[in-house]
Parts: C-alpha cells; structure tokens; sequence
C-alpha cells in the first residue's frame, strides 16, 4: 500500500513539472490581427450595397482602395449609395456615362484621408476627393453639420445626407449615403449657346430716292431759272425773235 502510494505521489510531481512553464517561457500569445479592412468585403456584409459594389469592382476603385490602406498612414472615407439611391437615377443614367466618367463618379466618393462623424464639423470646403483636386475647381464637394451631428453633402447637382455609419476602424470609415453623389463637372447643366446677333432690320435707302445722303443732279441751263428772266432757249418767243433780228440786218443792209 505504501508502494501505491508513493507511485502515485511520482506521478503527481512529475505531471505538475510538465506543465509548469520554465524559466523565461512567455505565454502563448493571441493570433495577430488581420490586416486592413478590405472595402468589398465590408459593403456586402452590410448588403444593400450591391450596385455601387459593381461600380467599384469594374472601375477597380476597390483595388485603389485597398492598396491606399495598405501603404498610407491618412486613411479612407467611403460615402457609400444604396441600393435604392441608385434606383432613384433617371433611368439610362450610368449606362450614359464614358467608361472615364464612370471611374471620376465612384472616386467623387472616395475622401483620401480618414475623417469621423465628429470631424466633420471642423473640415474645410471643398473637400479633396480622389476625382480631382477641389483646390483647382476640379470636383468640389461641400460637407456640413447640423443639429444633432447630421452630416449634410452639397455636390452643386444634389444635397445628400449621411445615414448611417456602416464602418469605421480608425483608418478606414464607411458612411451610408441617402442619395449618389453625382458632381458638377459630369452631370453640371449645360450652358445654353449665346444668341445669334439680329440682322438690323432699317431698310436700305435706294439712291434714286429723296435723301440728304443722294448725289446730287446736276443743273443745266434750262434749270437755272432763279432770276425769273426768261432765257432765249427757254422762251416760246425764241424763233419769232430771232427771225425779228434777221430781218431788221437785212433791211438795213439796202
């Protein structure tokens, strides 16, 4: 009996050296955490995302995306439609649109840099979106706060609203938008051509007719009739005199 006994006591000690960790032995230590978010992947767990997930794939914003959170320290903001905001379009709307046009749409939705809610309240407008740089006019995009932190988009063609925060890990934020961003530079109204000049519709003054601006005739002797003297070419007595004056010559002549 004292035999078992001490077999079990061995037993016991050598169970306890086993699994107690020597000397300078850390912990097991938790997994890593994944690396960045990746955009795709955080829409369609949300849903309801599904045309605007099309739009990032085929113009390989995703990929932009994904690689920016990788390599920058700045971060991403997504404004991100809904279904039914893109179903609020007129119909043909994206299917309008060059192949260009399509990429400058969905990268007017992507800010180059991380903001909160709470940022929003002190950023400066126009905000720099990855369509353009606002500094040179090129796809501005206004954003205000109001009452109770509701976060207000001004784009110059529609006015939108932020709905919802759908993700946020402090390098990417991913905020539901009410309505598609669409910018000014794309779907700004066209101005309308100038007018053409009127003709000037004051006839043309003929020179036949009375003006100050017609030459003038010239006068012969027959219009020269000022002094009220009767001319001998002008008289109707004009042959009878001359006839008068070649008869008086001849008489004198005998």
């Amino acid at each position: 009996m004292e035999k078992i006994t001490r077999l079990a006591l061995l037993s016991t000690t050598a169970l306890f050296l086993l699994c107690t960790p020597t000397s300078g032995q850390s912990p097991a230590k938790s997994p890593a955490p994944g690396g960045p978010a990746d955009i795709i992947a955080v829409l369609k767990k949300a849903g309801q995302y599904t045309t605007f997930i099309k739009l990032l794939k085929g113009t390989q914003v995703s990929d932009q995306i994904n690689s920016q959170l990788s390599g920058s320290t700045q971060g991403i903001t997504v404004f991100a439609p809904t279904d039914s905001a893109f179903s609020n379009l007129k119909t043909g709307t994206l299917n309008s649109l060059t192949s260009e046009q399509q990429l400058h749409l969905v990268q007017y939705h992507v800010l180059p840099a991380f903001y909160s809610l709470s940022q929003f309240q002190t950023v400066s407008n126009p905000i720099h979106t990855q369509a353009g740089n606002s500094e040179n006019g090129q796809y501005p995009l206004n954003v205000t706060t109001s009452t109770g932190n509701q976060v207000n988009i001004t784009t110059g063609v529609v006015n939108a609203t932020v709905s919802n925060t759908v993700y946020t890990d402090g390098q990417l934020s991913v905020f539901e938008v009410d309505q598609v961003l669409l910018p000014l530079d794309i779907f700004g109204v066209a101005k309308a051509p100038a007018p053409a000049p009127v003709a000037d519709s004051k006839p043309v003054k003929s020179v036949d007719q009375d003006s100050d601006d017609a030459p003038a005739k010239s006068k012969g002797p027959a219009d020269d009739d000022d002094s009220g003297a009767l001319g001998l070419k002008s008289s109707p007595f004009s042959g009878i005199v001359g006839l008068l004056v070649v008869g008086t010559a001849f008489l004198a002549a005998f």
